[in-house]
């Protein structure tokens, strides 16, 4: 098995991956990465326990808490090979993209997992903090795709940039289209609107690639609200909540396996 840890805004995602996926995923808070109490340290005795570690693979998003995980790694249980993914490694799929070095690490795992999974064409929509669409088609491999703000973001501006909005929690459920308090105006606005977001982007990116004569990708879903995908895309689409650290797996096979 590989650990495998995807370092993003706000949660830090790990889990132990093998051939067949992802054997069980766990994340804390990516502020508390290196806590020994709540954070990826609290867990080494369970994962050491669980699984033969044959190597560890990473991407960060933030260079702060790469710093803090790189020192943590020093001290870890496991005398094994470490890959930190980044535009240089290889991916299992081409690159074309005019500045590689600006794509997110995340974002190019994202795209490894899914040709490891599906060998044609390949939309990922990952639902974090952020919102990306990645693009994997047949005739380019990686091509780049869409940032857009997440559920949370939205909420957060709202609440932030207004004088009378609350905060909302989690919560994603809307039981009807007219809210008859704030907070439901609110819930139906960021969840029901962001869903119609998601369906115009992936329309259009579509659109696009039918007029090259690219064949229908596979659409992947993942992510924290991967769930109002469900309500608002109105094409077949398969949720793989593993599939940042399924390519993670696969980078480290490709470039620390002989090693």
């Amino acid at each position: 098995m590989i650990l495998c840890i995807d370092i993003g805004n706000t949660h830090c995602h790990f889990g132990l991956v093998g051939p067949e996926g992802c054997a069980e995923q766990l994340q804390v808070r990516t502020r508390e990465i290196d806590d020994p109490q709540t954070g990826l340290a609290a867990h080494y005795t369970h994962l050491s326990s669980a699984a033969d570690i044959r190597g560890i693979a990473f991407c960060s998003v933030v260079p702060a808490a790469t710093s803090r995980l790189l020192a943590l790694l020093e001290g870890r249980p496991w005398r094994v090979p470490v890959h930190h993914l980044t535009h240089k490694s290889r991916l299992g799929v081409a690159i074309h993209y005019p500045r590689p070095e600006e794509i997110g690490p995340d974002r190019l795992a994202n795209a490894a997992g899914a040709r490891a999974l599906h060998p044609g064409a390949s939309i990922v929509i990952d639902m974090g903090t952020a919102v990306t669409f990645d693009i994997v088609s047949l005739e380019n491999g990686y091509e780049g795709g869409i940032i857009a703000p997440g559920v949370e973001l939205m909420r957060r501006y709202l609440h932030e940039q207004t004088a009378l909005l609350p905060l909302l929690d989690d919560s994603l459920a809307v039981s009807g289209m007219i809210g008859r308090s704030t907070r439901e105006a609110m819930r139906i606005g960021t969840v029901v609107g962001f869903g119609g977001m998601i369906q115009a982007l992936l329309e259009r990116v579509l659109e696009e690639l039918r007029a090259r004569g690219e064949p229908m990708p596979a659409i992947i879903a993942t992510g924290g609200t991967a769930e109002v995908l469900r309500r608002g895309v109105r094409l077949p689409f398969e949720e793989r909540p593993d599939i940042t650290l399924r390519g993670l797996e696969r980078v480290w096979q490709l470039n620390e396996a002989q090693t």
